[in-house]
């Protein structure tokens, strides 16, 4: 019998090694591999999702576009969208965005600082759950006059 017992718990072991050294096999839907099947539902595409806005003047008033491109096949939507300070404002459309075509994402950025900046704008789309991070960065370069210098003359 112990003979019996332990032939049983060796076969088991052999068995299970076996099927978990086997590679997952793609599965498959009416004879197609699902890896195969074109993409279902909104896909989004940012052209960029960095911008440098290079030097800009204190104060000044500077735009910049992100591109969203629905390259899936069903319309996409921007369901959320905020930036990380109110010093950058955005402006984008709420209209669904059809297969194919593309969106603006518009920013300004007030210039208010002095030196490097890097300001993050958080989106999100019907396209994917997770929230995408869009980025402008820069330098403020603010002239300031020199003051005058009173010499008094002996």
């Amino acid at each position: 019998m112990k003979k019996l017992t332990t032939l049983f718990f060796v076969f088991l072991m052999a068995s299970s090694i076996t099927v978990m050294a086997q590679d997952a096999a793609p599965v498959k839907q009416s004879g197609i591999a699902l890896a195969d099947s074109p993409t279902t539902g909104p896909k989004a595409e940012w052209d960029n999702k960095t911008l440098d806005l290079g030097e800009i003047e204190y104060r000044v008033k500077t735009d910049a576009e992100f591109t969203l491109t629905n390259t899936g096949n069903e319309p996409l939507l921007i369901t959320y969208a905020k930036a990380s300070c109110g010093c950058t404002n955005l402006k984008y459309s709420q209209e669904p965005i059809l297969p194919g075509q593309s969106s603006k994402l518009a920013v300004t950025y007030n210039g208010s600082g002095n030196g490097n900046f890097r300001k993050s704008i958080t989106v999100q789309t019907n396209a994917d759950a997770s929230r995408t991070s869009l980025q402008i960065k820069g330098i403020v370069i603010r002239d300031e006059a020199p003051k005058a210098q009173v010499v008094e003359e002996k």
